[in-house]
């Protein structure tokens, strides 16, 4: 229902821990090289424990490329540098969620791309930088699951 893609990921566990979260929610994930890590890495299979089997994870060596093949949906990326509430967005089947790397984020050229209204926020206090990618990935899937009454689940 709903595309996940992150763009450079580094850290193996927080990808595991991604791959459990899509392949409990039905969401896809689009992983955007270079990569930290192998997909091998014993960390990401730890993290993601015996979900690897049930997520549907692709590679991609850019962004164009990724969503080309995915027929050009709307793409919301998440970022410290937006006003835009994450869950004041109508969520749409198909959309795609973009979470940048863990140290750095998305880059500009990337957000510059999007319409501004295409650029969400997770609030936190201000005296904080970031959230983890893992939780901002399941904050963000489950904002856009639950907008559609969590098809599949129960």
């Amino acid at each position: 229902m709903f595309e996940v893609i992150l763009f450079e990921p580094e850290i193996p566990p927080n990808t595991g821990n991604i791959i459990r979260l899509c392949a409990n929610t039905g969401a896809r994930l689009h992983l955007i090289q270079p990569l930290g890590f192998q997909l091998e890495d014993r960390r990401l299979r730890r993290a993601g424990l015996d979900y690897h089997e049930w997520a549907r994870v692709r590679e991609y060596p850019d962004l164009a490329g990724c969503l080309a093949e995915l027929g050009s949906p709307r793409l919301l990326a998440f970022t410290t540098r937006s006003n835009r509430a994450y869950h004041k967005v109508i969520y749409r089947p198909g959309d795609a969620l973009l979470f940048g790397p863990e140290t750095r984020g998305l880059p500009e050229e990337v957000l510059e791309s999007l319409p501004e209204k295409q650029r969400l926020r997770i609030p936190m206090l201000t005296a904080g930088r970031s959230l983890n990618l893992s939780n901002t990935v399941a904050i963000a899937l489950y904002e856009a699951w639950r907008q559609y009454d969590f098809p599949g689940a129960w």
